[in-house]
């Protein structure tokens, strides 16, 4: 059973591979095997993800490309399949967040859009695509619980955090429900489309929030780097081929509580 869990002769594209979550979702899947591409805005970082990685012996490539833009979109998956062939797997972690709170400017909310909504679709178009074609793949898109639930003001007072923006609820809970769509409609050629929901992750945040929300999760903390690996590892392998069209929260029991 143990060997279903490897991405060994998995080729998976992750975006969005240097912000919080994906630094770490890049080491968990290139530590798990996988022949894995890295793919966002700002090559830069990214090449500086890729080298650190290919220094531990694993087998990561980064690449440039913009989400809110379909040329870009259909130039990476022509790239990416004359170099690999189609895709095992597709992890869209990739998100804009322009919007800082609730007053943010209509402009920032269809920036927003273009990429977080319009965006996610178009990977999903494109490269599900060619894994329906190929007869098989998993896509895992990477949510959040803010998809899930309201925000929670009352763990943001008397600190100087709290002006949640909208957009990031909406369209966090809009990839729920993009989700289920592709599952239904890759599900008959064999592809696979889950979603993940973290809960929140540390990052240095006031002491007094950081209390609050730990208080609030069944395991007492915060998220941190690794905690989100495994089941995204579980998703794109082999162990779960029957399992589509599932959001899992991977939040501490925040959302059970």
């Amino acid at each position: 059973m143990l060997p279903t869990f490897s991405l060994q002769n998995h080729t998976i594209l992750l975006t969005g591979a240097a912000g919080l979550f994906g630094r770490g979702l890049a080491a968990s899947l290139a530590e798990a095997g996988a022949t894995l591409i890295i793919a966002s805005r700002n090559a830069d970082k990214l090449q500086a993800v890729a080298d650190e990685e290919t220094a531990r012996r694993h087998k990561v490539f980064a690449e440039g490309f913009d989400q809110g833009d379909e040329a870009s979109i259909i130039a990476l998956k022509a790239r990416l399949e004359e170099r690999f062939g189609p895709l095992h797997g597709l992890v869209n972690n990739s998100v804009l967040r322009p919007m800082k709170g609730a007053q943010g400017t209509v402009e920032q909310w269809e920036d927003s859009m273009r990429v977080n909504a319009t965006g996610l679709m178009l990977m999903h178009r494109h490269f599900g695509s060619s894994m329906a074609e190929a007869g098989r793949g998993s896509i895992v898109n990477i949510g959040s619980i803010q998809g899930m639930i309201g925000p929670s003001y009352e763990l943001y007072a008397g600190t100087t955090m709290g002006d949640m923006p909208p957009d990031y609820f909406f369209h966090k809970g809009g990839m729920l429900n993009l989700t289920r769509f592709y599952a239904a409609l890759y599900g008959p050629k064999s592809v696979r489309v889950n979603c993940l929901s973290p809960g929140g992750f540390f990052n240095n945040q006031p002491e007094l929030f950081v209390q609050r929300f730990s208080e609030h999760t069944m395991l007492g903390r915060m998220a941190d780097e690794n905690d989100l690996g495994g089941a995204l590892i579980f998703l794109l392998s082999n162990a779960s081929v029957y399992i589509t069209g599932v959001n899992l929260p991977v939040d501490g029991g925040y959302t059970a509580k």
